[in-house]
């Protein structure tokens, strides 16, 4: 992974993470910042439904899918790299663009629920569930979905990018982008909801949720995650829901 644009992707994301780490600070701290006059980093760090809008949610959440799902795609980019030192047509940069812009239509409809599950007063401001039933069922849905053919699939085409890519190089490096997001938002959508649960501004959510992506998609790893995990998240929806009781 050498290279001018292995140095621009891990530049993104670790910027990235970086403008979601600077949007998670507290209410006051944020405030602070307008004594010395940061007010354009105070206006970015305003993204509650309540304060900032659609579309600094949608930012917040195109940002979050970048910073999350890039790392889980590097072993495929990685391949995608290898084979162009060998094979003419390849376009690194047009692969990851194709494959975020899954990623962002999916940021579109994920923002537009947390506005709407703001509305109904299911979610806080920062976009944790406030009711239970809405925790229940999310962790439900999840641990259902880790044990799911479709997930198993999408998996399956994940752990061997190889294999992946002979299938469909002939369509081009935007096709194959927006081909393995689609495949990769096959993996992990379910994951991602999870947010709604443990806070969509949550930094350490986000990098738990981010390891566990990661390892799934590892193919010696991976089937020693997937399935434990969805016991998991099945064992604690059944636990909240016994407590909601």
């Amino acid at each position: 992974m050498t290279g001018l644009h292995w140095l621009a992707l891990f530049g993104a994301i670790l910027g990235a993470w970086g403008v979601l780490y600077m949007m998670s600070l507290p209410a006051d701290l944020r405030a602070a910042g307008r004594i010395y006059g940061k007010d354009f980093w105070v206006a970015l760090c305003t993204v509650t439904p309540d304060a900032a809008g659609y579309l600094r949610v949608l930012f917040m959440w195109a940002l979050m899918s970048a910073a999350m799902m890039a790392p889980t795609a590097l072993p495929a980019f990685a391949t995608y790299d290898d084979l162009g030192h060998s094979t003419e047509g390849t376009r690194f940069s047009h692969l990851v663009l194709g494959y975020l812009l899954v990623w962002l239509g999916f940021s579109v409809l994920a923002a537009g629920v947390q506005m709407a599950l703001f509305r109904l007063e299911l979610v806080s401001a920062f976009g944790d569930s406030q009711s239970a039933l809405l925790s229940t069922g999310l962790l439900a849905v999840a641990g259902l979905y880790q044990f799911s053919p479709v997930k198993e699939a999408c998996l399956s085409k994940c752990r061997m990018p190889l294999t992946f890519f002979m299938q469909h190089w002939d369509e081009g490096p935007w096709k194959n982008g927006m081909r393995l997001g689609l495949v990769c938002l096959g993996c992990c959508w379910a994951l991602m909801l999870l947010a709604f649960v443990g806070g969509v501004m949550n930094i350490a959510f986000m990098g738990l949720a981010t390891i566990i992506m990661v390892l799934e998609k590892l193919p010696d790893i991976g089937r020693w995650v997937t399935k434990p995990l969805g016991l998991i998240l099945l064992a604690v929806a059944a636990g909240m829901a016994v407590t909601a009781i």
